[in-house]
């Protein structure tokens, strides 16, 4: 088996081992660092197809908006910091575990990288051809638009959903109530006091 089949079986094991702990994890930090090794998984199998700017874009955007949902998650959910913090050493070894791997994938990667087939052509063509990342939008928003649209609207009903499920009507807070406002009754809504010389309200 070549290094980079050894490679490609490694970071497919790991994206679909994070994948599959990212659903079943009761904890929601959990869920996210394995989500964070699924993207980092993702992103290696990019690099091996010889896709690296596909595999900066997975690394830059999805792993930069994990840590975004990360503090939705914390900021959204009432966690227990200090029941956490009491159970860090139960989870160090699987921390641990998740940090060697993460570590062993960049070091597999970076030993088996090299550049995609045709480079050097690629390199010398010509400034007037389309180069990659103009290749890759007039894809996207060419032939793929429909299904482009469709992974915005995916993502819209996620976000909608994610607001639905969070959201909470607590009943000891005084709120604004606008159409009770518009619809006063202005003979009720303010009262006369006569106020005598040296008394109060």
């Amino acid at each position: 088996m070549t290094v980079a089949a050894f490679t490609f079986y490694a970071f497919a094991v790991t994206t679909l081992l994070g994948g599959l702990m990212t659903v079943m994890s009761r904890n929601p930090v959990h869920s996210v660092l394995w989500l964070i090794l699924a993207f980092i998984s993702s992103a290696g199998l990019f690099v091996l197809l010889g896709a690296e700017f596909v595999a900066m874009l997975l690394m830059i955007v999805y792993v930069g908006a994990v840590a975004v949902l990360f503090l939705f998650v914390v900021m959204m959910l009432d966690i227990d910091f200090a029941e956490l913090k009491a159970e860090m050493a139960r989870y160090m070894p699987l921390a641990l575990l998740i940090g060697v791997v993460i570590l062993m994938q960049l070091g597999m990667a970076f030993g088996a990288w090299d550049y995609s087939e045709g480079v050097a052509e690629r390199l010398a063509a010509p400034a007037g051809e389309v180069q990659n990342t103009a290749a890759l939008g007039q894809l996207i928003y060419d032939k793929y638009i429909m299904l482009f649209q469709l992974a915005g609207l995916i993502l819209l009903v996620a976000m909608i959903g994610a607001i639905v499920l969070t959201l909470r009507h607590r009943t000891n807070i005084k709120r604004q109530d606008i159409l009770a406002q518009m619809y006063r009754d202005p003979a009720k809504a303010m009262e006369l006091k006569d106020v005598k010389p040296g008394q109060g309200l």
